[in-house]
């Protein structure tokens, strides 16, 4: 069923911006609206698939712009039904409506009050769509959102959807957009989908090769990879929406990246185009496998300074090693890569959720959905990653023992990493010792070796050599 919201036009919205419906909006919109032939009476629909941080702020961000243009575009999410909220989540909620007027006001209004103040008192049982209507995202509910309009019924959602929106993680894009498939077959018109996932998974035949989000959408829709985007960058989700200066980059075909570039643009919200669409989306992937690592490390050590650098240097001499695996012009990629680690190593849920396993405040036997913070999408990345890397078709030459290796035995980091978190074997407290390790190359060998051998292997992301 759909969750109807009453219009606003001219209002304060929950983050206390007063978005007025101008020209230079409806500009935009109108512009989209005719390169993707929409007749006048016909709104443009976008829909959302998955409610985490990100893809509820993505929606929302576009709710507070176009939302008022109620006659040219609709905007809804969805979100799986049934996912209750627990009664330290609901008292936690409570506390935040109360220290927002604006919030506070809108609720009132909207005869929405009571049933948080009796799911505080433990009278109700809250439900993560029905928050979600209210503007609360259940991975995310220090920020109110505005209100949105969301509908618990995939085939609903998608069926006639001009433009989708994947807000899933990874590991159940495939899963989803297979089911979405199914209500896609009778469609005439090819929808557009933007993916938001930063998540990889690893096929090793007939080839090794890497698995993305968009290459999922594509296999499980039909839909063509020139229909298909990834728009990723160095952000947190929460900081976007109040209004934090970001950046980001929409990739892929020329004729949708660049009218959607300027669609999305807002003042503080700044989105670059790119071609090169598959492998910014493995680069958004392979951070995750390292913060997780630099959280264990800042734990362990009580974040000191200078361990965490070292591990920052080996880290990345690592990530650099891969990208010339990957990319045969890893140089353009450095600067995307190191502003997307930076900024998961400050603030993003990877290095969390090690610095809780290191803590032993968090258990690997949770799995890596974690309650208020979503998909932990490093895990699935270590083990992605490190089978891919393993597989001796792809061997490099070790220049220091003069024999051809796995690329994987030049990546230390990373095997302890999947050691550690997938194969259970040792603790978090692991980590330290590869950083320890007095046979360690400097990091810089590392980089050195990738720069001075041709390891670039193109069947890795599916091209052709």
């Amino acid at each position: 069923m759909v969750e109807t919201d009453e219009a606003t036009s001219n209002s304060v919205y929950s983050n206390g911006l007063i978005q007025n419906s101008n020209g230079s909006l409806e500009q935009k919109l109108d512009e989209l609206r005719c390169l993707m032939g929409k007749a006048e009476g016909d709104p443009l629909r976008i829909v959302g698939i998955g409610a985490g941080a990100w893809g509820s702020v993505f929606t929302a961000m576009l709710q507070d712009s176009y939302g008022q243009l109620r006659e040219k575009v609709l905007i809804r999410i969805w979100r799986r039904p049934g996912r209750s909220v627990d009664r330290a989540t609901a008292e936690h909620l409570f506390e935040v409506i109360n220290s927002r007027e604006d919030v506070l006001r809108r609720l009132i209004r909207r005869c929405a009050y009571l049933k948080y103040v009796e799911a505080r008192l433990g009278d109700r049982t809250l439900y993560a769509d029905e928050i979600l209507k209210d503007g609360f995202c259940l991975n995310m509910i220090d920020t109110p959102l505005c209100p949105l309009k969301v509908v618990t019924n995939l085939q609903e959602a998608v069926w006639d959807a001009d433009i989708v929106i994947n807000g899933l993680p990874s590991t159940e894009t495939k899963e989803v957009f297979e089911e979405i498939s199914q209500y896609w077959k009778e469609r005439i018109t090819v929808p557009v989908i933007i993916s938001l996932a930063k998540g990889v998974e690893a096929e090793l035949e007939p080839l090794p090769r890497i698995i993305t989000p968009t290459q999922m959408i594509n296999r499980a829709t039909g839909v063509p990879i020139e229909n298909i985007l990834y728009l990723g960058g160095p952000n947190i989700a929460s900081e976007i929406y109040d209004k934090e200066y970001a950046n980001a980059r929409i990739c892929g075909a020329e004729k949708w990246r660049k009218p959607l570039a300027k669609f999305l643009r807002q003042p503080h919200f700044i989105v670059w185009d790119n071609e090169d669409l598959v492998t910014h989306e493995v680069m958004g992937g392979l951070k995750n496998v390292y913060a997780i690592g630099a959280g264990m490390v800042a734990a362990l050590t009580k974040e000191s300074a200078t361990s965490k650098s070292v591990y920052f240097a080996h880290c990345t001499s690592e990530m650099i090693f891969i990208t010339h695996l990957l990319a045969e012009e890893p140089e353009k990629l450095a600067g995307p890569l190191l502003a997307d680690t930076y900024v998961t190593l400050l603030k993003g849920r990877n290095a969390w959720y090690g610095q809780e396993l290191a803590k032993g405040k968090l258990s690997l036997d949770l799995g890596d959905s974690i309650k208020g913070k979503g998909m932990i999408q490093g895990v699935s990345a270590v083990k992605a990653f490190y089978e891919l890397l393993s597989q001796s078709s792809l061997s490099v030459l070790n220049p220091e023992e003069n024999k051809a290796v796995a690329p994987v035995e030049l990546c230390p980091i990373l095997k302890m990493l999947y050691t550690i978190l997938i194969k259970r074997e040792f603790p978090s407290e692991a980590i330290l010792e590869v950083l320890r390790d007095e046979t360690m190359n400097d990091p810089r060998d590392r980089i050195e070796i990738a720069q001075t051998h041709v390891f670039y292997r193109p069947s890795l992301l599916g091209h052709q050599p």
